[in-house]
């Protein structure tokens, strides 16, 4: 049985399918009926002189067709996400590949040269303790 639920979901394309079947249905009559099926059943029923039956079959394959393609778009970015996870991971590997094969070379560095790279560091420490103690002493 078509619930209120289902046919909220797909109304527009309901609309325009119910109107294509039944012709002497128009957009106010399908606007007033809004979501209600037992006053959408009734209305097409007063308006066509077509069965309840019919009409609530008619109905199901209108709501099953729609939750049918909703489920296929589901599937579609459920497979788009699986992808896109997929991407991430081997290029997050190969970033970390490619990192551990750099790393090396300035480990070898600073075994080699350890007086010079101590410099170093001390000449960036004092560089960046100066750029933040101006910064901070003009606020």
């Amino acid at each position: 049985m078509v619930n209120q639920q289902m046919l909220e979901g797909s109304w527009n394309e309901i609309k325009g399918k119910l109107r294509s079947k039944w012709g002497q249905l128009t957009g106010d009559d399908l606007q007033s009926a809004h979501g209600n099926v037992d006053e959408l059943v009734g209305l097409i029923q007063r308006k066509t002189g077509e069965s309840r039956d019919s009409i609530q079959q008619y109905l199901e394959e209108l709501t099953s067709q729609g939750s049918s393609k909703l489920n296929q778009t589901a599937d579609m970015a459920r497979e788009y996400a699986h992808q896109a996870m997929d991407t991430v991971q081997q290029r997050s590997r190969q970033a970390m590949d490619a990192f551990r094969d750099r790393y090396g070379d300035p480990e070898e560095l600073v075994r080699e040269r350890p007086a010079e790279s101590l410099a170093v560091c001390f000449g960036i420490g004092i560089a960046v303790g100066l750029v933040l103690g101006m910064t901070l002493r003009g606020r």
